[in-house]
């Protein structure tokens, strides 16, 4: 049997360590549903032209993006802000996908106090999210897109 013996100033230095050591904050089951629903009104808002949807989803200050090549190899980032996604939803830009195409898959990535990422397959295409919590419910911030070839 292997015994060690600490002094009482290690004992002390232990256990302020101990002490000092932020709590571990595991996710919480609402942060998950809250995640979830979120990334949920944005595509299946998206899907069923619900721009009302689409618009709780979403911070105000949403950025999407994608980058774009064209044939001479030219690239080039295009832009959404929520106002624009917003109202390509209510005139039923999603409604054009049709039916047996549509997916809505998605899966939390990771939960950081305020802040988290989701994926959501939507099938024609991938969004990735980042989303924060903001006055009191999950929306999403960013999203960076790419289109399946």
């Amino acid at each position: 049997m292997l015994r060690f013996a600490l002094s009482k100033r290690e004992w002390r230095a232990l256990l302020l360590i101990a002490l000092a050591a932020p709590p571990a904050m595991a996710q919480a089951p609402a942060d998950s549903a809250g995640i979830r629903q979120a990334a949920l009104d944005y595509i299946e808002g998206w899907y069923a032209g619900d721009g009302d949807r689409m618009a709780r989803a979403l911070h105000p200050e949403l950025a999407k993006r994608i980058m774009n090549a064209d044939s001479t190899g030219r690239v080039w980032v295009r832009d959404m802000t929520a106002s624009e996604l917003i109202r390509g939803t209510r005139a039923g830009g999603g409604t054009r996908t049709p039916a047996d195409q549509r997916r809505t898959d998605v899966r939390v990535l990771d939960v950081f106090q305020n802040a988290a990422s989701a994926r959501v397959d939507a099938g024609g295409w991938i969004d990735y999210l980042h989303l924060v919590e903001w006055q009191g419910r999950w929306v999403i911030l960013n999203v960076l897109w790419e289109i399946r070839r």
